[in-house]
């Protein structure tokens, strides 16, 4: 049963383009940020959606909504091919929702969402959420909704007050799958209350940990792209300190297993000698040649052409290395 509460329209996307509609979710979490917020989303970390958030964002690379090679892209070329085959399944009419919904209660006005689709005249289900799905992506689906995608859609139901959604994914182009999500208010509940934590980084301004993932590098160069030449006393800190031993004994034992893989690696190559595969009862490898590739001698083109290097001169920025060194090295 749906709930009383409505979401309110907080802004009608029929008349703004891509960068307006960006500058509107910035203004709080949208269903799509949920995931990272909580720190559960693979391809975002909370560190760099706090830079989007609070307005850093200006340099971090952005997937262009115009590269057919781009998930984004097919994503939304396909969107209303997988809705009007949800309909063709279901028998469920669907329309589109165009604005941005905000909570209606005013301590939880920081949560918005951007729905798909609303489900008209069905009971039981009042929301549709469109996925695609590649040849990559489409193993997060072998075990139904990935994680992420619920957060996303629990996010949505907590704002609009519904009941239900349908996740319907096309997946490699060929295959549609239907999932139904229902409310789980115990969810729910932990939900608003990590993404309240986490909007609160945003508010007080402060970056929230990182969390080892290669978003939160990136993050991090981005943030911190430069260095002042200051050296810091870490040496009574005893939280870095004994972050900085443990950073030292990982590397060591990854050196070692870097050592182990490389010699295993070696034994098998032995053995297999000029075959291209060879099969194990549990896995199997493979050992072939790649294709022979024509690449620019740089080298002795500018040796033999050196004004080629002021007419065609490109500066890349430079970048900060982290190099470790202990007092046992």
């Amino acid at each position: 049963m749906t709930r009383s509460n409505t979401a309110i329209r907080l802004v009608s996307t029929k008349d703004i383009n891509r960068q307006q509609w960006l500058e509107v979710r910035k203004q709080g979490l949208g269903s799509s940020d949920a995931a990272a917020a909580v720190g559960l989303n693979p391809y975002q970390s909370q560190l760099e959606l706090w830079l989007i958030k609070t307005g850093r964002d200006a340099d971090l690379p952005k997937p262009d909504a115009d590269d057919e090679s781009s998930p984004m892209y097919w994503g939304n070329i396909l969107e209303p091919i997988v809705a009007a085959h949800y309909t063709k399944h279901t028998g469920h009419k669907v329309r589109r929702i165009n604005a941005v919904l905000q909570h209606p209660e005013s301590d939880k006005s920081w949560m918005l969402a951007n729905l798909d689709y609303a489900v008209v005249g069905a009971d039981d289900v009042q929301v549709l959420e469109c996925k695609t799905a590649g040849e990559y992506g489409a193993r997060n689906w072998r075990e139904g909704v990935p994680e992420y995608v619920q957060c996303q859609v629990q996010h949505q139901l907590a704002v609009t007050g519904k009941q239900a959604a349908d996740v319907c994914v096309l997946i490699c182009g060929q295959e549609i799958k239907i999932h139904r999500i229902e409310r789980d208010e115990a969810l729910i509940t932990k939900l608003i209350e990590l993404e309240r934590r986490f909007w609160h980084y945003v508010l007080t301004d402060t970056p929230p940990p990182a969390d080892g993932s290669e978003s939160a590098g990136l993050a991090l160069r981005y943030l911190y792209p430069y260095d002042t030449g200051n050296t810091l006393d870490f040496s009574q800190d005893k939280e870095a300190s004994a972050v900085f031993g443990e950073l030292v004994q990982v590397r060591v034992q990854a050196d070692d297993y870097k050592k182990r893989e490389d010699f295993l690696r070696q034994c098998l190559q032995q053995r297999m000698g000029e075959a291209s595969k060879a099969s194990f009862a549990n896995g199997s490898i493979s050992w072939k040649r790649s294709k022979d590739s024509v690449v620019l001698d740089t080298a002795t083109l500018l040796q033999e052409r050196p004004e080629l290097l002021k007419q065609y001169a490109l500066t890349r920025a430079g970048s900060r290395r982290f190099l470790v060194q202990s007092q046992n090295s």
